[in-house]
């Protein structure tokens, strides 16, 4: 009976490490927040409005191109590199997938391009 509980002693571990991790995380942030309120803080933050404005108002595209051009580079970067690291192992197939999807891709680049997403005026 001994073996079998030393056995699950590294799990054991593992789960109470990893609570007192999740009750530190959750603590914290309470303990060292500032608790004043800064206008800064509630001002416009990424999308270009106010925070706590109307929900249905109308905003600028070029925030949703924005967030495209980032889809088309993110998604590049996260299929591009495991496929170059079995580049040996995927053959002819996985190549002509791959020059099809950075086609797809590339076209996507291309509207973002004629639409103005790249110009931070």
């Amino acid at each position: 009976m001994t073996d079998l509980l030393s056995d699950y002693l590294p799990i054991i571990i593992f789960l109470g490490l990893s609570a007192v991790i999740v009750l530190a995380l959750l603590v914290i942030p309470f303990i060292v927040a500032v608790k004043n309120s800064d206008p800064e803080k509630v001002s416009a933050f990424e999308a270009g409005f106010d925070a706590f404005d109307d929900a249905r108002m109308k905003f600028d595209v070029r925030f949703y191109l924005v967030s495209i051009l980032f889809m088309i580079f993110d998604l590049e970067v996260a299929f591009l590199f495991p496929w170059a690291v079995a580049f040996r192992d995927v053959g002819w197939f996985g190549f002509w997938s791959m020059m099809i999807f950075l086609a797809v891709l590339m076209i996507g680049f291309v509207y973002e391009w004629r639409k103005g997403a790249l110009e931070w005026d």
